[in-house]
């Protein structure tokens, strides 16, 4: 398991009972998980003295209880800074556990010796594209909602990038990526998150058990002649690791070489010692 232990304002205090709790910075927030089933005591005391938490409702969704909690507030990973603010259904704007594909990412493109292009879909709040534009690569954040972009233009101004060489594209993935092919401009670099459910603009269905696989098939068209590396990263619980490995092995390696590798992510929880899973992701990169 890849996980993410280097953080200084996020915190996975304690996990249980379908719950997480957590303290981003100086919050501390109580969330569902559906991977933490086992029992907790509950013991510590911050479980009774959240500042946020999310309940889910018998009928579907649900809401928060927000008290004392701001309306957004800032945390910061190493040199970088993002924006947080309770949102529908559970979230918070970031996934902290993906900071040890930034940290990766950041590692390829700190060493690879030359001008880098990322394309960064599903791009959300810009966590990689903010990672990716710190370690000096030009990245193409896309993601479909405009409201999320805006949160990554501001994300990277948070953290000191607001000029740096980012497109910022609202748009759906796929119908930009078969533009981007038709113009004939490559990318040294794929990182995606894509949804387990969705529906496009005119109504198109995407489940990720049917279409990530033509999907990472066309985006494999995009790659420049020496491509360094791509990320696939999934939070559905029944898709294995080992499949995101499996096709960036048919659709990558075997025209690129280079190295496959896939894992969980997780994050280590601080009153159990153990880990939390928080989804997969496979990698691959050249050698």
């Amino acid at each position: 398991m890849w996980i993410a232990k280097d953080w200084k304002d996020y915190e996975l205090l304690d996990c249980g009972g379908g719950e997480k709790l957590e303290r981003w910075d100086r919050q501390v927030l109580v969330r569902p998980d559906p991977q933490a089933i086992w029992e907790t005591d509950k013991t510590t005391r911050l479980w009774r003295g959240a500042t946020g938490r999310y309940s889910r409702s018998s009928t579907g969704g649900g809401h928060w209880d927000k008290g004392k909690l701001p309306e957004s507030w800032q945390v910061h990973y190493k040199d970088l800074t993002f924006q947080v603010k309770p949102m529908n259904f559970k979230h918070t704007g970031l996934f902290p556990e993906q900071a040890v594909n930034w940290d990766f990412a950041m590692d390829k493109i700190r060493h690879a010796g030359r001008p880098i292009r990322v394309l960064n879909l599903f791009a959300y709040t810009g966590g990689a594209t903010v990672a990716c534009a710190r370690a000096g690569a030009s990245v193409c954040h896309v993601d479909a909602a405009k409201g999320m972009v805006a949160w990554g233009k501001e994300n990277a101004r948070l953290s000191g990038l607001g000029e740096a060489p980012i497109r910022w594209i609202v748009d759906d993935c796929g119908k930009f990526v078969e533009r981007e092919i038709r113009r004939g401009r490559r990318y040294d670099a794929i990182i995606m998150d894509p949804p387990s459910y969705g529906r496009g603009p005119g109504g198109e269905v995407w489940k990720l058990e049917d279409n990530l696989f033509p999907f990472v098939k066309l985006c494999a068209q995009v790659l420049s002649d020496k491509p360094l590396f791509v990320i696939i990263n999934s939070y559905t619980t029944g898709l294995a690791p080992s499949v995101l490995g499996y096709m960036l092995h048919l659709l990558v390696a075997e025209k690129y070489g280079g190295k496959v590798t896939w894992d969980e992510l997780g994050l280590p929880c601080t009153e159990s010692g153990m880990a939390l899973p928080c989804g997969a992701t496979g990698r691959w990169f050249s050698e």
